[in-house]
């Protein structure tokens, strides 16, 4: 984060004084007897209980912090059920801000595979079964894209590749075969890592890589997240990478409540 404890946390101070609409931003609320934030904008008109706002802010500043639910349930004294529901509406929602705001990646691109989760025994890396199967795709200097797919074949790979880069973009990637077609697209690099773990110079897939172990550090602490869930979870990784120097806590209002910064 580029901001400082304080600063970070501080966009959330007329939310939880009653002062600014959670919903559209507006300075133009009032209270009501009852204890709720009233919207008086044109257009808004929404409310809710201030006391609610500022529970909810606390789940999502726990959101923002990592912290697990069941922790921030003792912490808050709040109902360990709630504080799931918070978490689940936002990681929906990233997915989908995330999925738009993917666009086309260009320039230098890197690509690869990783296998995550699964407790059996057995082969690693590719073939590996009972693991989710992640392809990415990082713009160096730029961006991370992520999918979960069920097989690393050539067709499915070079789909995701036609639909999220740009034609002449400069591609690295490691030897592996379903990325034999990539010079159709685009200069294509590969990185042999049998005869040497990294090569001097650009070629090299060190951004990609050192994204899957930024994503396995943050999935760690989760301690198993089902199949059904984990493209969620991806992508909440994939989110706070790409905005790893913007506000995070804010834009997590923003995700949650749906108010957007100006």
């Amino acid at each position: 984060m580029a901001q400082g404890r304080k600063n970070v946390f501080s966009c959330a101070a007329n939310f939880l004084r009653g002062k600014k609409c959670v919903f559209c931003g507006s300075f133009k609320v009032s209270k009501t007897g009852r204890g709720y934030v009233r919207c008086r904008h044109m257009g808004c008109g929404k409310q809710k209980s201030l006391k609610r706002i500022r529970m909810e802010i606390a789940i999502v500043q726990g959101f923002y912090q990592q912290q697990p639910a069941y922790r921030l349930s003792h912490d808050l004294g709040c109902d360990y059920k709630t504080i799931t529901r918070v978490y689940q509406k936002i990681r929906e929602a990233i997915y989908h801000v995330a999925e738009l705001e993917g666009g086309k990646l260009n320039g230098e691109v890197e690509m690869d595979e990783s296998y995550f989760g699964g407790r059996r025994k057995g082969k690693r890396g590719r073939g590996a079964s009972g693991k989710n199967i992640v392809f990415g795709l990082l713009e160096r200097e730029g961006k991370v894209y992520t999918r979960v797919v069920e097989h690393v074949s050539k067709e499915e790979l070079m789909a995701i590749i036609r639909k999220k880069t740009r034609k002449g973009t400069v591609y690295y990637t490691d030897t592996f075969r379903s990325y034999n077609s990539l010079h159709r697209f685009g200069k294509h690099h590969r990185l042999n890592h049998r005869k040497a773990f990294a090569y001097k110079g650009k070629n090299h897939i060190n951004g990609i890589e050192g994204f899957w172990s930024f994503a396995k550090h943050i999935l760690y602490n989760y301690r198993g997240v089902s199949k059904y869930h984990f493209p969620m979870y991806l992508k909440e990784v994939e989110y706070r990478f790409n905005h790893r120097n913007d506000n995070l806590f804010k834009l997590f209002i923003s995700i949650y409540f749906g108010y957007v910064s100006p």
